[in-house]
């Protein structure tokens, strides 16, 4: 039972989704604008720098709670925040509230990570922030970390059904970013230059759609 309500708590946690609300706000829906997700990065582009680190804290934050919340109630099972947050990840992936079109798992796998060990957090974020300097793009971040983190996971742990629950969000991670990975063969991915370069990098990818 542990284990089901720690399903239930990080699911429903999940489910709350920042930058859909915020878009509502705004008299948009998030899913119809930008890349097409309910996700901090796509609330950047669309919305906002604000709405987009608000977005990123508050998802990375309902992850974390989850899994310390979980740990707290049921001491008892090891495995009580792990599950709790993995649920996290795919209600925010797929939150029933949204039709289960949500974001796609960056902020709530590192809130999970972050509540696993800061210093898994600490080094996978060192670890991540080269491969974006490296490439220039964002979405290669939560395709790595979560098969990065998964192998550390399995391997320290040795827990087998819960690195097989991270396998799966990890595969899902991967094909939730799959348009991603289109849009940078087609030049068409926004670099991280986007940040602070932002009409050099419109003006970049309006140029590639019309070739």
């Amino acid at each position: 039972m542990p284990i089901v309500y720690s399903s239930i708590i990080g699911y429903i946690l999940g489910c709350i989704n920042p930058s859909f609300l915020l878009s509502k706000l705004k008299g948009i829906d998030i899913r119809e604008k930008g890349s097409g997700n309910a996700g901090a990065s796509n609330a950047l582009i669309v919305i906002g720098k604000s709405a987009g680190i608000i977005s990123a804290l508050f998802d990375i934050l309902k992850a974390y709670v989850a899994y310390k919340l979980s740990e707290r109630l049921f001491p008892d099972c090891q495995t009580a925040g792990a599950v709790a947050g993995i649920f996290c990840i795919l209600g925010h992936i797929f939150p029933i509230f949204m039709g289960f079109r949500g974001g796609k798992g960056l902020a709530t796998l590192g809130g999970t990570i972050l509540a696993y060990d800061i210093r898994v957090f600490a080094v996978l974020l060192l670890c991540e922030a080269i491969i974006v300097l490296a490439s220039g793009y964002l979405c290669f971040v939560p395709i790595t970390a979560s098969v990065i983190f998964t192998v550390y996971y399995g391997f320290v742990e040795r827990n087998v059904w819960v690195t097989v629950l991270f396998t799966a969000v990890s595969i899902v991670i991967f094909l939730k970013h799959m348009t991603n990975l289109k849009r940078i063969k087609n030049g068409t991915e926004m670099h991280i230059s986007y940040l602070w370069n932002k009409e050099a990098e419109e003006s970049r990818v309006k140029e590639n759609m019309n070739k």
